[in-house]
């Protein structure tokens, strides 16, 4: 009965996380471009923090609790879920992804560099504050290249709809905040649905953040990118689950760095870090050749239930 409990607490904590983070970068958006923000700026920074908002608030709650093992499990099973899922069940709804070539200009290229640069820092079993600081600076980098390189782009239609309607700043300052305080309480509840959980299934948190957390926190990304494929909007979709990954792999780990070394559980090592290197490594072949097809999808998604498979066969 106490295991039930726990499970049900664990998706309706995730669920209001989720929702909440929704809530906040969409309604940050609009007060950004209300403000006359340029859009990339918005893009690149209230964006992408929503995007990612579930896996940075969760992983630093639990490495202030002292658990700093799910922080890692939660970047890398995010990671792999936003490729092998988010890319790999949209390419399969059609016939074949197609990359635009400014993606693979340096995009991809970075996301393979953040990648390995990570794995680097990880594999001695542990992530420290100066690590964090290294990869801190890499996506500083990385902003700074996307700023020269989309400085001219126009402000979206959003703007317009935004003026049209003529929306209250105060309300969205108001819809934020209460927002805000629903991601905090619902990243807290999930931090404490995930321990509890473990406790009672004899399984390590980081097993419990590779698998279930990242699938819900990568479910936005799915959401949007199986819209965008119908919409035939694939540079969406490709463009989402690199921004995002970089996101993860460096914000993500660096802000959980500053508050305690991070701890990289062996399970972690033996089994998912394989895994986020081949799904990194197709997502860059795929990119050189410009496109996912849908044999590629399949593929994709098969890996991904053989990682989950392989990941509580080993637990």
């Amino acid at each position: 009965m106490e295991i039930l409990f726990w499970f049900i607490a664990f998706f309706l904590s995730l669920a209001l996380l989720i929702k909440a983070a929704d809530i906040f970068t969409s309604n940050s958006e609009k007060l950004g471009l209300a403000l006359g923000i340029p859009q990339f700026i918005i893009g690149v920074s209230i964006v992408a923090l929503g995007t990612s908002l579930p896996e940075l608030v969760t992983s630093a709650l639990a490495t202030i609790q002292g658990y700093s093992s799910i922080a890692v499990a939660n970047v890398i099973g995010s990671n792999i879920a936003n490729i092998l899922l988010v890319i790999g069940i949209p390419a399969l709804m059609i016939q074949k992804l197609v990359v635009k070539k400014n993606l693979i200009k340096l995009d991809l290229p970075i996301l393979f560099a953040v990648t390995a640069l990570f794995i680097l820092t990880i594999y001695d079993g542990n992530f420290s504050f100066i690590e964090g600081v290294i990869l801190m600076m890499a996506y500083i980098v990385y902003i700074a290249y996307n700023f020269s390189e989309h400085r001219q782009n126009k402000i979206s239609k959003l703007k317009e709809i935004i003026e049209k309607e003529n929306v209250n700043n105060a309300k969205l300052l108001l819809f934020i905040f209460i927002s805000a305080i629903f991601v905090f309480l619902g990243a807290k509840f999930t931090v404490d649905s995930i321990v509890n959980l473990s406790q009672l299934l004899n399984l390590a948190p980081s097993a419990i953040s590779i698998s279930a957390v990242a699938i819900g926190t990568s479910l936005p990304e799915l959401m949007v990118g199986i819209s965008a494929a119908k919409k035939k909007n694939y540079e969406m979709i490709i463009g989402n689950v690199i921004g995002s990954n970089i996101f993860n792999t460096t914000v993500v780990m660096s802000v959980s760095s500053f508050f305690s070394t991070l701890s990289v559980r062996p399970q972690t090592l033996k089994i998912a870090l394989p895994y986020l290197i081949v799904s990194t490594l197709l997502f860059t072949f795929s990119g050189i050749e410009r496109k996912v097809s849908s044999f590629e999808g399949a593929l994709y998604g098969m890996l991904y239930f053989l990682f989950i498979g392989q990941l509580f066969n080993f637990l």
